[in-house]
């Protein structure tokens, strides 16, 4: 039997990147999908690729309704909630966000909103609906290495930091409280990985030189959303029934790399 049979599913950022490879790799291994992305067109052309199996439909994560209004679909559309996967997020640094002394008002609420409070609403209302049902269920949510294992040179966004050592606190605070529900909270720490949100640093020679060594497995690369599939759907399907409170860092070697440049 497929690993997410029968399992309906919820990812909030699911449309591009890490949450779109995601949502293909639960398709494929059985589960009912539900995606939700802020761009038309990407909903639209997810739709299109998923298919039946799938309904993409348009929201904002820093909507406090639009997590809730997803969990409802997945019932209305499925006939059921099983596991949430929170992947929404991304940079401040167009707002104002960067090193401590620099971060502006705006880059800093910002960036809070869009990483912070998004998973916040995301995760209760995934709660939610499992107390209502009685049920217990999965939630995986999305930090990043930079939470715990900062790189001073060439990613100093503090308030970005911020928010994804938060979403771990709130992630291992949450799943001590709910264990008694069967509600397992974990979360993904990926490196450097290949999205919209790092073409910066894709395009930037003095980082790919730096992530050769701080990401050094598989050549010396930078992540692809598929690489944290694997750990995605095992996080969702009962295989993990028996885990909670876990941070997986899916990172290439970051966490146990030097990683070298020149000053």
């Amino acid at each position: 039997m497929s690993k997410l049979a029968n399992k309906v599913l919820v990812v909030i950022g699911g449309t591009t990147g890490i949450g779109f490879s995601a949502a293909q790799a639960f398709v494929e291994a059985g589960a009912k999908v539900i995606l939700v992305g802020r761009n038309e067109d990407n909903v639209k052309t997810a739709q299109k690729a998923l298919g039946k199996p799938a309904r993409a439909i348009t929201g904002d994560a820093t909507d406090s309704k639009t997590a809730a209004k997803a969990i409802q679909a997945a019932l209305a559309t499925f006939g059921g909630f099983h596991g949430l996967y929170h992947v929404a997020g991304g940079s401040g640094r167009h707002k104002g966000d960067g090193p401590l002394h620099e971060i502006t008002d705006e880059g800093w609420n910002f960036t809070l909103n869009l990483n912070l409070t998004s998973s916040f609403y995301s995760n209760r209302a995934a709660v939610r609906q499992f107390l209502t049902q009685k049920t217990g269920g999965s939630i995986l949510n999305m930090s990043s290495v930079l939470g715990f294992s900062p790189s001073a040179r060439h990613f100093a966004t503090h308030a970005y930091a911020a928010t994804k050592a938060a979403i771990i606190g709130l992630t291992k605070s949450a799943a001590a409280f709910y264990a008694r529900h069967n509600i397992r909270f974990n979360v993904l720490a990926p490196g450097l990985v290949a999205t919209p949100m790092s073409s910066r640093a894709q395009n930037d020679q003095a980082i790919l030189d730096f992530i050769a060594t701080k990401q050094p497995l598989d050549g010396g690369r930078i992540g692809r959303s598929e690489d944290l599939n694997a750990a995605a759907v095992y996080f969702m399907s009962d295989e993990s029934q028996f885990v909670t409170g876990q941070v997986l860092a899916v990172d290439g070697g970051w966490c146990v790399s030097e990683g070298q440049f020149q000053f």
